[in-house]
């Protein structure tokens, strides 16, 4: 079998990547095992050097790199680059703190007790390619520098960023083994999952795949985290400085051509604003070039593949039949899809109800702020919410009824190293990041001397 890389702008076929065969895959099962046994050993100081090698690798090339990401999946170069430059942020960040989060844990006993974090083996994960560098560095940085060694599955369509993170890996002086991209097929992950040196799986992807991979890992009794969808709630009262929110909300909401799980995708707006809101919105919005990513000027290139343009396209056409209201964009050419919002959109909606994978807005109307955290949590989906106010006191009281892993006041959705980041409700569990994300995959073990 053959997985092909294919630019979505051009649609021309850049690069293709043969699947392993059982028998290859096995050998590097094997490898990872002996890997583990001198990996797990390693000071913290050893793992640090080599870690912080790789993030000056990262910089290094990080045009070429971003080049990559543009090529394989669409975003625009800038974009790419400063993905690479965040995966960089986070290698140092574990680099610098690993040693001192999985510190041990003293208890106040007659007796002496602690903790201590043992690394338990390899770590299988199975990537998305909306963000190819940023969502492997994000999980793989703690796992190697917490002592363990793990497997990467990428998504077909960026086989070419998971061998360039390898090499990075490698250049870095990190031993074979420690990591390793395995380009299989999905009939082949039930075996990795099996396998006894795997200790557990992260997964960052849909809903659906998280549910086949959780259910796996749970008949082979194996740890996971998962990072699913969203339709992350942007809520905007009454008093809240309109500019700013519609510039955020269109960051927000078209940041990589919308492809993002904290992506918000569904604006609630109280009454009172909501007209004035959407105007700004909509000439924020509008004001937006989407086209060649490698062109200076664009601020979105296309979606990643055509059948997601396809899809997004009738999810589109579906909930303007269902009494949506088409306000700016809606055209599509190819994976071309322009930057588009609509409004008057219920919980009865496609737009509402689904996750909109792409550059497409949906403004819902609420009565009051009250209304608005009732419509946010009317959602199969919790990952992350803002809120929009300038009372910031009422916002804090409002961010704790609201059913998310994240909240947001006044600020960007985004993932930050020094803090613990996932979801709940169909969005997943665990959390990535933070000392609570290297912590996932080790062995709390308790000791206690008498």
């Amino acid at each position: 079998m053959i997985f092909k890389s294919i630019n979505p702008f051009s649609r021309a076929i850049i690069a293709e990547h043969e699947v392993l065969t059982n028998a290859q895959l096995n050998q590097k099962l094997k490898l990872s095992e002996s890997a583990f046994k001198n990996w797990r050993n390693a000071s913290f100081q050893e793992r640090a050097d080599k870690m912080k090698k790789l993030a000056n690798i990262l910089r290094v090339n990080k045009e070429e790199l971003g080049l990559l990401i543009t090529n394989e999946m669409g975003k625009i170069l800038s974009e790419g680059i400063s993905e690479v430059e965040k995966s960089a942020g986070n290698c140092d960040f574990y680099a610098e703190n690993a040693e001192k989060m999985l510190k041990d844990q003293q208890y106040d006993t007659p007796f002496r007790s602690l903790s201590v974090y043992d690394p338990m083996g390899a770590v299988f994960a199975i990537m998305p390619w909306n963000y190819p560098f940023w969502q492997v560095l994000r999980y793989a940085a703690p796992a190697i520098m917490a002592g363990n060694v793990t497997f990467l599955k990428h998504a077909p369509n960026v086989i070419g960023c998971a061998k360039a993170i390898e090499s990075a890996f490698l250049e870095a002086g990190f031993p074979e083994g420690v990591f390793q991209q395995i380009t299989i097929d999905i009939t082949q992950v039930e075996s990795v999952i099996a396998s006894d040196i795997v200790c557990g799986v992260t997964l960052t992807g849909s809903e659906m795949a998280g549910s086949s991979v959780a259910s796996l890992a749970g008949k082979h009794i194996k740890k996971s985290v998962m990072e699913l969808g969203g339709s992350d709630a942007f809520i905007v009262l009454n008093d809240a400085n309109l500019e700013k929110a519609a510039t955020i909300a269109t960051q927000s909401r078209m940041l990589n051509a919308g492809q993002a799980c904290i992506c918000a995708k569904r604006f609630i707006v109280t009454e009172k604003v909501a007209d004035e809101f959407a105007g700004l919105l909509a000439q924020k919005i509008n004001a937006l070039q989407q086209g060649n990513p490698l062109k200076s000027g664009i601020n979105m290139g296309p979606l990643a593949r055509l059948d997601l343009a396809e899809k997004l396209s009738r999810q589109l056409e579906k909930s303007l039949q269902q009494g949506a209201k088409l306000v700016v964009g809606g055209v599509r050419e190819d994976c071309n899809f322009q930057p588009t919002l609509i409004d008057f959109v219920d919980s009865n909606n496609i737009a509402f109800q689904e996750e909109i994978f792409g550059p497409l807005a949906t403004l819902i109307r609420a009565k009051d702020e009250n209304d608005a955290v009732a419509i946010a949590n009317n959602h199969r989906y919790g990952l992350a919410s803002a809120i929009w106010t300038e009372d910031r006191e009422n916002a804090y009281r409002l961010a704790r009824k609201i059913e998310a892993g994240n909240v947001f006041i006044n600020a960007l959705v985004r993932s930050d190293s020094r803090i613990p980041f996932g979801g709940i409700k169909k969005s997943g569990y665990g959390r990535e990041l933070s000392d609570i994300g290297i912590k996932e995959f080790m062995n709390m073990k308790s000791i206690i001397i008498e």
